[in-house]
């Protein structure tokens, strides 16, 4: 949704219900949707969905979609090791829609910004977020101007979390 329109997660979670989805939670107020599904093309599934939540944004809503499995390896790829996170630094994982058509030499800076992609592993993109000027920068923008692909980017807290939520 990124800012473009507010929707309600109980909303959200009734739209994936009629896309044939069970088990469906959301994971706070950002799209963050956990579901089960039945052995269908992800393709297939993708488009019920995004159907479903043109419905509720009236204009086009991009899904982008993994498995627990991927989301899992995600986790255990996470090239943060050596970086804390804290009121000056912040993680994140942009999750791309799909291949980007040019690879950015890495690490990927944005001095103005404070952010800096230091990995990309399949179609995931590892940022480092520092404050400027106290504030973060938007690494969701980053990502989709230098790689050319939409992305939705999340907090590596709220990435844990949601592989937690899975076990």
């Amino acid at each position: 949704v990124a800012g473009h329109a507010t929707v309600k997660m109980s909303d959200l979670r009734r739209a994936f219900e009629a896309a044939g989805c069970k088990s469906v939670r959301t994971y706070i107020q950002s799209g963050n949707v956990l579901f089960e599904s039945p052995a269908r093309t992800a393709a297939a599934l993708t488009r019920r969905i995004e159907a479903r939540r043109l419905g509720l944004l009236g204009g086009r809503a991009i899904v982008v979609y993994r498995t627990a499995h991927e989301l899992q390896k995600t986790a255990k790829a996470a090239p943060f090791k050596n970086v804390r996170a804290g009121a000056e630094v912040k993680l994140y994982v942009a999750f791309l829609l799909h291949e980007p058509r040019r690879k950015p030499r890495l690490p990927l800076v944005s001095p103005k910004e404070g952010l800096e992609v230091v990995a990309m592993k399949g179609l995931e993109a590892f940022i480092v977020s520092r404050k400027v000027k106290r504030r973060f920068g938007h690494p969701n923008l980053l990502i989709e101007k230098e790689l050319g692909v939409p992305a939705t980017t999340r907090n590596w807290t709220t990435v844990s979390k949601m592989v937690e939520l899975l076990q």
